[in-house]
């Protein structure tokens, strides 16, 4: 099969990658204003209008979505908003900006996690770089979770025990993308496209009716505004992008760029938050990086990544 090369298409999943960097903080930023449920809904309903807007745009939509497996479109659409919920919790829940570095880094352990279970769910074979490219990626959660202590077992326990709540619901962020990435290629046809446009809306009607079981923190504001339609925007837009990309871009060029995200979010994070990171941080974002380049390049008929 000819490679796409750098066309339009491959250029917009770039983009997307970029647009998806920008994602944890200001989604840590409009958190603090409004609390995490009020603002995953705000972001999500900004960005469902948007792609429903799109849907009503596009030609023959409705026979486009009666070829999508039913199993694609529950399954993936539960995983997609489940995915949304536990890390925008696990974002806002974070103890400080410092913490919420580490939250987003272990939701990154999604592309390692994406190849280990692609060998039980899309019968894919691995090489024998696959291990020490898992063992490197969790070493890199290791060195960034005992950043302020000695590089020990307990020292580890120790740091997961002071927000067990934020790591463990990033952690599962990292496993339902994971599921889902796995899940999308092998219940959905090529042909028939993703619903996406559909999951999105869903998302914030969810994240909508939970909002009244949680309690806000703040009020309005013009950035929390700004911050909300920025997010609904990008979030739209960085999807659309991506998928356009996956059926006519360059698909090895723009997974192989997207294992540099994790790197990309943090500087992003770090410049916006005003953090300044441990060098132990940056030493396992490293790692987690390399990794997973290395798990991905261990297995042969490599899937199509997707990122968040």
């Amino acid at each position: 099969m000819k490679r796409a090369g750098l066309n339009a298409s491959t250029v917009g999943g770039l983009l997307a990658l970029v647009l998806w960097s920008t994602t944890m903080a200001m989604a840590r930023s409009l958190s603090e204003r409004l609390g995490p449920v009020r603002a995953a809904s705000a972001v999500y309903i900004v960005a469902g209008t948007i792609c429903l807007i799109r849907l009503l745009l596009t030609e023959s939509v409705l026979s486009r979505f009666t070829k999508i497996s039913r199993k694609y479109l529950y399954g993936c659409g539960c995983l997609f908003v489940s995915y949304a919920v536990l890390i925008y919790l696990a974002v806002g829940l974070a103890r400080d900006r410092q913490q919420m570095l580490e939250v987003g880094l272990i939701n990154y352990l999604w592309p390692a996690s994406t190849i280990l279970l692609s060998l039980v769910l899309l019968n894919k074979h691995a090489g024998i770089g696959l291990l020490p490219g898992t063992a490197l990626a969790l070493a890199g959660i290791f060195l960034v979770m005992t950043q302020s202590a000695a590089v020990s077992w307990s020292s580890f326990v120790n740091h997961v025990a002071t927000n067990p709540v934020a790591y463990t619901l990033a952690f599962g962020a990292a496993i339902v993308w994971a599921l889902y990435s796995n899940l999308a290629r092998r219940w959905s046809a090529p042909s028939a496209g993703g619903a996406v446009d559909l999951f999105i809306p869903a998302t914030g009607l969810v994240l909508l009716l939970m909002r009244p079981l949680t309690l806000g923190t703040g009020d309005w504001n013009p950035q929390a505004l700004a911050e909300a339609g920025a997010l609904g925007t990008i979030t739209a837009l960085a999807y659309g992008l991506w998928d356009r990309a996956m059926r006519q871009g360059d698909v090895l060029l723009v997974a192989a760029c997207s294992y540099f995200t994790p790197l990309l979010s943090t500087l992003v994070s770090c410049f916006y938050l005003k953090v300044v990171p441990g060098s132990r941080l940056w030493v396992g974002c490293g790692c987690i990086i390399l990794g997973s380049l290395l798990s991905w390049r261990s297995v042969s008929d490599r899937p199509r990544s997707s990122a968040p």
